[in-house]
């Protein structure tokens, strides 16, 4: 029988004859230093495989080893609070072994093999169950449960639970089935491209609220919703990531960095660890796993890396929680599936990248939603998925944000131009959508107020509204505009700078609750209605815009959430009173 060798090397692509039972997807490991890689094409006798390491030094006739095992990854206590690679090998871990370049073919498991966990049993020995029921717990975190699950097609008794102190390597209990007895440890493995089964999907009926109020009140996600966030260099992607998954009511964050510069990365690694988590108080890291692919990684472990962080979310969301994924971004991901199919000779598609990239983004999205997982109980969890789109020059017409949008229901779309106004989030109300706003009516109604559609649908119209008379503004002037045109301006104005702008780095405008941004969206409305009164009875629009509760509007965003009532009885009152005395005047 042929030794398996290489023969051909292609940049990360690399060539092997005579792979002993090679199968699509299995984890080869190549030459002397056991370059990992993945066999993605078979073809008679020749494999080619996409390696997740440089190849610097590769040659032909180097041996090769089939794992005859697909890319997995392995899931259990740990998890979160961890940094890892694009293939799941723990940065933190590889810095203190090979210093700041990772070294090649370095074997590290992605879990502390000897950290102890204390296991504590919730089914006792002799009770009958069935896959994917809870059978024991651990405190991953101080925020965190972690829930130890029956394996998934496993339906029998537990002959063997016990409570105590495991590694993830070790069995917590034993599960005897009619043919045989399954051991149950604390982690398991799973193949990062088979998305993790469940019972059925649920429509969105809850929002994923963010804090956010351009997001949450004009383009709210559902929870176990997709989003697109598409913006040139310099819109304010990351921040807005940043900020979403800092203040989204997720249980956990997965954030993944796909390609994105160096720089941008090592703030995230650095500045993630020293975030408070604003509702517990603790760090944000306790509930956050981050996966860091940095664009001068190898190529192949960057396409590799989205399915690494979404099947961690989908691990967590089988136990029954709201996970939020953050994939920045997915355009680097694309372009490293082009640079591979090139390397692959295929027939290219449109701007080089491979025909079939519109259903990978569909298989990648599809994985998301809220569901009802395998269990006896048929508990539920969501999978949020938020993915940045970086394209070249903001162009929104390039292939990975036409195929990202067809399979998205949310559209936030970054604008240069506002963020050279240094309006942030810069986030264009005329050309951002979601598809959920309608699904979500009932509850808005019965969690915030009946007329929030109303009033959401309102602005949204004052802001169309603006538009069109800005355009007759650049012709006419500002001056020449009919005093009622006049009062829409100012009450759009209103919107955008007292509502829509917020700031990331204020302690207290950085988040608005959903009553808060009701509470400040209707005062700007209520205010705007009592301007275009006074300006039919004769009142101009400059004297309406030099009232002083015009002032106290602004300052609503910097209130803390236990002052907005009080404050906004006193523009109320203010209100009427000052709007009262204008009336007077010209009467008199």
């Amino acid at each position: 029988m042929s030794t398996p060798i290489v023969s051909r090397i292609s940049g990360p692509v690399v060539v092997a004859t005579d792979i002993e039972q090679a199968q699509m997807y299995d984890v080869v490991r190549i030459g002397e230093l056991g370059l990992l890689g993945e066999i993605i094409r078979l073809e008679g006798n020749k494999a080619t495989i996409q390696v997740y390491e440089d190849t610097t030094g590769l040659r032909p006739g180097e041996k090769i080893v089939n794992t005859r095992r697909p890319l997995s990854i392995q899931l259990g206590p740990g998890l979160l609070t961890s940094i890892y690679d694009g293939i799941q090998r723990p940065l933190d871990i590889l810095r203190q072994e090979s210093g700041d370049f990772i070294s090649r073919g370095k074997i590290i498991p992605a879990l502390d093999q000897h950290k102890k966990w204390k296991f504590v049993p919730i089914k006792k020995k002799g009770e009958s169950v069935s896959q994917g029921e809870i059978i024991g717990e651990v405190q991953e975190t101080p925020l965190i449960r972690h829930k130890i699950v029956v394996p998934f097609g496993t339906h029998g008794q537990l002959s063997e639970i016990t409570e105590g102190n495991y590694t993830v390597s070790e069995n917590v209990a034993q599960i005897k089935t009619n043919s045989a007895i399954i051991d149950v440890g604390l982690s398991n493995w799973w193949m990062v491209r088979k998305p993790r089964p469940v019972l059925s999907k649920l429509p969105p009926e809850s929002p994923l609220l963010t804090g956010q109020r351009v997001l949450d009140t004009f383009f709210p996600l559902a929870k176990g919703g997709t989003a697109a966030i598409p913006g040139p260099f310099g819109s304010g992607k990351t921040v807005t990531q940043q900020q979403l998954a800092k203040w989204a009511d997720s249980n956990i964050i997965v954030y993944v960095g796909c390609g994105e510069r160096g720089n941008e990365m090592t703030e995230i690694l650095t500045t993630f660890p020293e975030l408070e988590d604003p509702k517990s108080k603790r760090p944000l890291m306790e509930r956050t796993i981050l996966v860091a692919n940095t664009s001068n990684m190898p190529v192949a472990a960057r396409e590799a890396s989205i399915y690494t962080g979404i099947t961690m979310g989908e691990y967590y969301r089988d136990m029954g929680y709201d996970v939020a994924l953050m994939a920045d971004s997915t355009s680097r991901w694309a372009e490293a599936l082009r640079e591979i199919s090139g390397r692959l000779e295929e027939m290219p598609g449109e701007e080089g990248y491979p025909a079939y990239l519109g259903s990978r983004l569909a298989e990648f999205y599809e994985r998301g939603g809220k569901a009802v997982v395998i269990s006896p109980e048929e508990r539920i969890g969501s999978l949020t998925l938020v993915g940045a789109v970086s394209p070249p020059g903001g162009d929104f017409s390039e292939p990975v944000s036409q195929n990202t949008l067809r399979v998205t229901r949310v559209f936030w779309a970054l604008d240069a131009n506002l963020a050279s106004r240094r309006h942030f989030p810069s986030i264009n109300w005329l050309t951002s959508y979601s598809l959920y706003a309608n699904d979500m009516n009932e509850w808005y109604k019965d969690n915030v107020s009946s007329d929030w559609i109303k009033r959401r649908q309102e602005a949204l119209e004052i802001l169309q509204r603006e538009s069109e008379l800005q355009e007759i503004v650049q012709l006419i002037g500002y001056d020449a505009l009919p005093e009622p045109e006049k009062g829409i301006l100012d009450t759009a104005r209103s919107i955008r700078e007292d509502f829509l702008q917020q700031s990331a780095y204020d302690d207290v405008d950085t988040y608005s609750s959903i009553k808060k941004q009701y509470m400040m969206l209707s005062i700007i409305l209520e205010f705007g209605k009592l301007e275009a009164e006074a300006i039919k009875k004769g009142i101009s629009s400059s004297k309406v815009g030099s009232l002083e509760v015009r002032k106290q509007i602004s300052m609503i965003k910097w209130t803390k959430e236990e002052q907005i009532d009080q404050l906004i009885n006193e523009i109320k009152v203010n209100m009427k009173q000052q709007f009262d005395k204008l009336l007077m005047e010209i009467t008199i």
